[in-house]
């Protein structure tokens, strides 16, 4: 069993979120909901990214 390519986007973005927000990224770990597929984990609810339209330097973080 490994992380798949979006398993690992979903760890770099939680990261990028956590250093954000200056928060514990195991909280934000322990958060994700996992599915094994082909051997490989899944990731269901990756952080997600928002920009405000008016303002492109405020970027909001969420797990969706």
């Amino acid at each position: 069993m490994k992380l798949s390519s979006q398993a690992i986007g979903a760890l770099l973005m939680t990261l990028q979120k956590c250093l954000a927000e200056e928060s514990d990224i195991t909280e934000l770990l322990g958060d994700w909901a996992l599915e094994l597929k082909d051997d490989e984990v899944y990731v269901l609810n990756p952080p997600t990214i928002r920009a405000a339209e008016k303002d492109p330097d405020k970027v909001r973080f969420d797990l969706a």
